[in-house]
């Protein structure tokens, strides 16, 4: 009986009585997708029948990447700046005092409902192209500039995002902290920010997946970025198939760096749930 069990089992899974896994196609698209697109390129290479589009990507994709970079460092630098002050404004709205609730939720409703290619305008146009500081200028260039307009909805969002956490404590544990004597910041510091950082990490991500495709907008105001540089490609090789390409290789660019992100975030959801 027991073998026929676990003969049993081994044909329900991908796993073959010899102990080797069987890789299947069905369960692993992308690999699948990627191992023929190798295929392809291979066979492209080996015969001399390479696409001509394909062969001006090929000379552009070191620029692609180096544009590539400056979104990156755009949505790591809005994601810091805009969790930092997040965090404040989310503390403040917690505040028993009325007008500082009243102040912070009025800045959360408001940069959370702005466009925000407007706010990305309103940065570039508003801020100075210089900043003279104590006799020294400063400059302030357009891609700290989208930063900035990036911060802005980052800050609002992770302010509510910091204030849901908290306010998902159960309120026994705070009675609890309070019957042992603990202070108000005793019991923020050691009883809920633990648990607040691991229930906010999900949306966290969720949150920084998607300031990282708002960053295509940093080219509309003069950031030289991956979309700014595909647009240089295009006119520069002028050639109808090779605009269609490189911008169907940034859709697989910005997927393929949050798309990741995504399963990460699926992942430590359903930990969350199970603890």
């Amino acid at each position: 009986m027991a073998s026929e069990a676990t003969l049993k089992l081994l044909a329900q899974s991908d796993v073959p009585a010899g102990g080797a896994r069987r890789f299947d196609p069905r369960r692993h698209p992308w690999w699948a997708a990627l191992a023929a697109a190798l295929a392809v390129v291979a066979t492209w290479v080996a015969t001399g029948t390479t696409p001509i589009a394909l062969v001006f990507l090929w000379q552009w994709t070191p620029a692609l990447l180096r544009g590539l970079l400056t979104n990156i460092e755009i949505s790591v630098l809005a994601m810091a700046l805009g969790t930092v002050a997040g965090l404040v404004v989310g503390a403040v709205s917690l505040s028993p005092l009325g007008p500082l609730r009243m102040v912070t939720r009025w800045y959360v409703q408001f940069f959370r409902n702005a466009p925000v290619l407007v706010l990305i305008y309103f940065t570039t146009y508003v801020f100075p192209f210089e900043l003279h500081l104590a006799g020294w200028s400063v400059p302030f260039p357009d891609w700290l500039k989208v930063v900035v307009g990036l911060a802005l909805p980052t800050s609002a969002v992770v302010a509510e995002i910091f204030r849901g956490a908290v306010q998902s404590i159960p309120s026994a544990q705070w009675e609890a902290a309070q019957s042992l004597a603990f202070m108000r910041g005793q019991i923020f510091r050691l009883v809920v920010l633990p648990q607040c950082l691991r229930r906010m990490l999900p949306s966290w991500m969720n949150l920084y997946a998607s300031i990282t495709m708002s960053t295509a907008l940093a080219s509309l105001v003069g950031a030289h970025d991956v979309v700014d540089t595909a647009q240089i490609a295009s006119n520069t090789v002028a050639r109808t198939d090779f605009t269609v390409l490189v911008y169907v290789t940034l859709l697989a660019v910005f997927f393929a760096y949050c798309y990741p992100i995504a399963r990460a975030t699926r992942a430590l959801e359903r930990r969350h749930a199970r603890h």
